[in-house]
């Protein structure tokens, strides 16, 4: 036993031997950075390269690792560089674990996106004039709130290293999300959609799935959003239902209640992702091929029926789904930035952007 001991003790002192040397080797050589100096490194020298006006536009989005998302993406940037010109256009993503996965190649190659928080930071250390940040959330809500945090971390020099008086000086504009005022932003975003939808509509129930915010998370009680979305389609067609992914009792269990109440019993269900982009909650929670139906479903505490897709569900309570229900014309499952009249409005809410007065807001005298 006493060998034991013996053994573990040098091998023990071995590894902190290791370790003090490999510290020793780091302080000598100037010290490993690590990674958010090396994000910022990168975003730093991407904008130094790209920096041609006085003023910028950073698009922030909740992120994806889809290809036919980054299309949207990429679509995007490239109109608002066309139609904001004087005004240098990035786009960034809000998700650390969308960010991950997209630098890891996940389902297309690899992408390197970042925080906003390094784009405003770069932005501060070359001094634009003028900074509209664009929220291109659907609704105000949880994503919304990381987008706030982060201007106010900007505004206030959370990093220590920006001038206090180009901070006092400049101007910071916020761009709203899609559906931020109501009734307003519903009400144009209704008849967007019945543009782009009307031909299902009159041909069978038209089912928009959202994301929501679970209760907890709902800080602008944007939720309502939703709700108040139905019913303004509602208004041009009684055949439009909007749910929801995490957004209590409004999932898609809540929404074929509504429809069984409403007489709409049986017949053709078509879906669409009511979501900036086509990723993984369109592609597997609305058309995916999850089911746990076995000769009936198991609903939840909240009334929702897990690991099954909307397509699966309402095929089994009776309706009628095939590949055009939840597609366009070629195959497609189409996110709301691939299409034009609904980028229009998001360029509207940038043209419309609001000064904010965020700077020293953390720190009251």
């Amino acid at each position: 036993m006493k060998k034991i001991k013996f053994f573990a003790m040098l091998i023990a002192a071995a590894m902190m031997s290791i370790s003090f040397t490999a510290c020793s080797d780091d302080d000598d050589n100037g010290g490993s950075i690590s990674n958010a100096e090396r994000y910022q490194q990168e975003v730093d020298a991407t904008v130094k390269a790209q920096k041609q006006n006085t003023k910028a536009i950073l698009l922030v989005a909740f992120g994806s690792t889809w290809q036919q998302a980054y299309d949207a993406f990429d679509l995007t940037v490239s109109e608002y560089k066309k139609e904001f010109p004087g005004y240098d256009v990035y786009l960034s993503f809000s998700s650390a674990i969308c960010i991950n996965r997209a630098m890891a190649a996940e389902n297309t190659d690899a992408r390197s996106f970042y925080e906003p928080k390094y784009w405003l930071e770069a932005f501060g250390r070359v001094k634009y004039d003028e900074i509209i940040v664009q929220s291109m959330q659907v609704i105000p809500g949880e994503e919304y709130t990381r987008v706030i945090n982060a201007m106010k971390d900007f505004a206030n020099n959370s990093n220590g290293d920006l001038d206090d008086d180009y901070l006092a000086n400049m101007t910071l504009k916020l761009g709203y999300p899609l559906l931020a005022e109501y009734p307003a932003d519903v009400n144009a975003l209704a008849k967007v959609i019945d543009t782009n939808f009307s031909s299902y509509a009159q041909k069978g129930a038209m089912l928009l799935m959202g994301h929501g915010n679970p209760d907890t998370y709902d800080t602008y009680k944007a939720n309502v959003r939703y709700t108040q979305l139905e019913e303004a389609l509602q208004a041009i067609n009684p055949n439009y239902y909007v749910g929801t992914v995490d957004m209590k009792e409004n999932f898609k269990t809540h929404v074929y209640e509504r429809m069984q109440a409403n007489g709409l019993t049986s017949g053709n269900v078509y879906c669409a992702p009511l979501m900036s982009i086509a990723g993984d909650h369109a592609h597997n929670d609305m058309a995916g091929d999850d089911d746990a139906w076995d000769n009936g479903y198991e609903y939840n505490d909240e009334g929702e029926v897990e690991d099954t897709s909307w397509k699966n569900y309402f095929q089994h309570m009776g309706y009628t789904i095939d590949a055009n229900s939840y597609t366009d014309t070629n195959g497609t499952v189409k996110g709301l930035l691939e299409f034009a009249n609904v980028r229009a409005l998001y360029k509207a809410h940038t043209r419309n952007a609001e000064t904010v007065d965020y700077y020293h807001s953390k720190n009251p005298e």
